[in-house]
């Protein structure tokens, strides 16, 4: 019944036409309708219970099946030892858990990377220790037994023993900033490979393993840092300052990649002897249930062939095991579903044209292709080996929609979801259990635990709160539409109307996208369009704007063929779907065609140059945030997968640069002069080429020391207060 009087409250709120009171921008900017989420949630190894923080001061154990707390696992006020800690950011269970790494002290360094001041918790004794006193540490594993921590700082890997008192040594010394990196990835790896660890254990406790990164050829990047404020670097206020990194653009020298494997015992370090090419990648290393098997996945420059290899981590022998070709490219996404057990192993291939669950025994033999049909496997979850089953999410549904799925030893597959909508999961190690996450386009995330069968047992959170904030609010319909373009494609497009349509009035547009390879912001969830629950694009329909998003030809979830079309040439296609999406809305009797924009960020901001650009002149403003402007200025992996090599491909030459004199429409372009991610260069000389084109119908904000997410302090809300008067000025 909750579920039920939830969808029937914003039924009721969505549809009304009686007048509410206005939503604020401040609010929407300041999360005031965010959602809340469960932090930290990790099943424990009796397959019955779960740990989860509670307050950023305990780790708590609840029972999957009745709910109740079992134990408080750790609590900063009952933690014995010489430091007392005000809150804790995460924790990272040991294997047996008998004793637990506690992170405080948290700053990041990019997306994924940070460091963090660690203490090890024995959750017997009650007893906290600092993992090492030689400063911040990085991506710290646990050996298999529990007995040993490795961990990164400085580039360096140092190993703790925690039955030698916390014996620390230093298992590497080349490391060296800009030039050498051990056991963490360097940029380009963690921002397009997804990972912020390359450090591991074999299964016998006796070999640490790990990819070293010579990153010493690598071109470096700079850009300039000023005093600033939120945060304020005094050091830089009579002066201004600069941050140097390695950063390969197309085409440039990637880091020299190896791996390497340490002997605790005899402390002889060795290099394993793979004949890869020089230019080829390694995305990732795993141990696997053999300890003289480490699993190495290595991946051509093109990107088009994944090749396993097993490595005796003492001998440092090799043997390649499987081959994956798959063209165009590889999907970054298949790393995150590699998935090692006792025996083999399990990763997702897109070879028949969707993404597909592939079993392997650890010699490299195929057992089986786990799912088939023309839908894609969007997460894997685990394999039950006593069953022989296999968890995972897919869109089997709809390309909209992602569901919970088991397929057993037989083939037979259950779904184990009840909602509709986007669907996540975590098992319980015994599989009895999952925790779900489910929402639609009308409910918040709700956050529940479910029975094997995919029975609710309890709700942990259902954040009511933000439907109870938005009652009485202006809040339009948002739905679903399709539509085919002057070529014959089929779109998939969401439209939020203002609450107070009317038909016969015409009204203007403003249109969203990102639509970068494999993306998807068309989906059956809250968090659709910007803010959460398209809270930006019910405000601008406050302001009487139709919003609309439409994922065009290249973005995810239907399919290789689809996906991968854009290869060779990024922009192009992407464009023409989103000018076409501009022509079908103005086709529209509701739609007044002269007053149509558009608007996105990153990806989304070059899109939203290329389509201003196309040749057809449907936009009547429009606005980039920190978008890439030539992919010669972007990195080698991400740009290479898509657009292989300048030296190779034509296709560069159809960037936002080359078609800058062909801009159309009032153009505001905006971007943090600190990203790292999409250079501020981009900006800069597409600016440039605008300034020598003539082009008077623009407008540039920088924003002082600001990274790809451009925030802090009122950053944000400037921003989106400039886009909003934008769109008001100009349409």
């Amino acid at each position: 019944m909750k579920y039920i009087f939830h969808l029937v409250l914003f039924f009721v709120m969505a549809t009304t036409v009686k007048a509410g009171t206005d939503l604020q921008l401040e609010d929407i900017v300041n999360g005031v309708y965010g959602t809340r989420g469960i932090s930290g949630v990790t099943p424990l190894n009796d397959g019955e219970t779960y740990a989860m923080i509670q307050d950023a001061r305990r780790i708590v154990a609840y029972s999957f099946k009745t709910g109740k707390q079992t134990q408080v696992i750790f609590d900063v006020d009952q933690a014995k030892g010489k430091t007392r800690l005000g809150r804790i950011d995460g924790y990272i269970m040991s294997p047996d858990e008998k004793n637990i790494l506690i992170r405080t002290e948290t700053k990041p360094i990019y997306r994924r990377s940070r460091t963090a001041v660690y203490y090890i918790y024995n959750v017997r004794n009650k007893t906290l220790e600092r993992l090492s006193d030689g400063g911040p540490q990085e991506c710290p594993v646990f050996s298999p037994d529990g007995n040993m921590i490795a961990f990164v700082r400085e580039g360096n890997i140092f190993l703790v023993k925690l039955l030698f008192n916390n014996a620390e040594s230093q298992v590497t010394k080349d490391g060296e900033y800009n030039k050498v990196i051990n056991g963490k990835p360097d940029w380009v790896y963690e921002e397009e490979f997804v990972t912020d660890c390359s450090l591991c254990f074999n299964a016998d406790n006796t070999m640490l393993m790990w990819i070293r990164y010579d990153e010493s050829e690598v071109p470096l990047y700079s850009f300039p840092l000023f005093k600033g404020s939120f945060p304020e670097m005094e050091e830089y206020a009579d002066y201004p300052g600069a941050y140097t990194y390695k950063y390969p653009v197309a085409g440039a020298k990637n880091s020299k990649v190896s791996v390497h494997s340490y002997d605790i015992k005899s402390h002889v370090i060795r290099q394993i002897k793979l004949e890869t090419g020089e230019e080829d990648y390694i995305p990732r290393i795993f141990a696997t249930s053999d300890p003289t098997k480490l699993a190495i996945f290595t991946l051509n420059r093109h990107q088009d062939r994944m090749d396993v290899y097993m490595a005796n981590p003492r001998s440092s022998e090799v043997k390649m095991v499987v081959r994956d070709e798959v063209s165009p490219y590889i999907t970054e996404d298949m790393y995150n579903s590699i998935h090692f057990f006792e025996g083999g192993f399990v990763f997702c291939s897109e070879r028949d044209g969707w993404n597909h669950i592939y079993q392997y025994d650890l010699n490299g033999m195929l057992k089986k292709q786990v799912t088939k049909g023309q839908f894609e496997v969007i997460n894997f979850y685990g394999y039950d080996p006593l069953t022989g089953s296999f968890y995972y999410s897919s869109n089997e549904e709809s390309p909209l929609r992602e569901g919970i799925y088991k397929t057993d030893a037989k083939g037979k597959v259950t779904k184990l979801s009840q909602h509709t909508g986007i669907n996540g999961a975590v098992f319980s190690k015994s599989f009895k259990y999952f925790v779900n996450t489910y929402t639609d386009i009308n409910t918040p995330i709700v956050t529940q635990v479910c029975d094997q069968n995919g029975k609710t047992l309890r709700v942990l959170e259902d954040n009511r709160q933000v439907l109870e904030r938005l009652q009485g609010k202006n809040l339009g319909k948002k739905e679903f539409f399709t539509f085919k373009t002057s070529e014959g494609v089929e779109l998939n497009g969401i439209m939020i109307k203002p609450w107070n349509f009317d038909q016969s009035k015409k009204y203007p547009v403003i249109m969203f996208q990102y639509g970068g390879p494999g993306s998807q912001e068309v989906k059956d969830e809250w968090n659709i369009g910007n803010c959460g629950g398209a809270m930006l694009e019910q405000y601008l329909g406050e302001q009487g704007y139709i919003s609309v998003i439409v994922d065009g030809r290249g973005t995810g979830g239907r399919g290789a063929n689809f996906e991968k079309q854009t290869y060779l040439h990024l922009g192009v296609m992407e464009a023409k779907d989103q000018v076409e999406t501009a022509l079908y809305l103005g086709a529209q009797p509701y739609v007044d065609a002269q007053r149509i924009g558009i608007w996105g960020w990153s990806f989304g901001g070059f899109n939203t140059l290329m389509s201003m650009s196309e040749g057809r002149p449907v936009f009547r403003a429009g606005v980039a945030v920190a978008p890439p402007t030539s992919w010669k200025f972007y990195d080698t992996v991400y740009t290479e997968r898509f657009m292989r090599t300048p030296k190779e491909n034509k296709g560069y030459e159809e960037s936002a640069i080359s078609r800058a004199p062909q801009l159309s429409g009032e153009l505001l372009i905006c971007h943090g002069m600190a990203d790292d991610n999409v250079h501020f260069r981009n900006t800069a000389e597409y600016v440039e080429a605008l300034v020598q084109a003539e082009k008077i119908n623009f407008k540039q904000l920088c924003f002082t020391n600001r990274n790809h997410s451009i925030y802090g302090g009122k950053t944000r809300l400037f921003l989106y207060k400039s886009l909003i008067n934008w769109f008001k000025e100009k349409m």
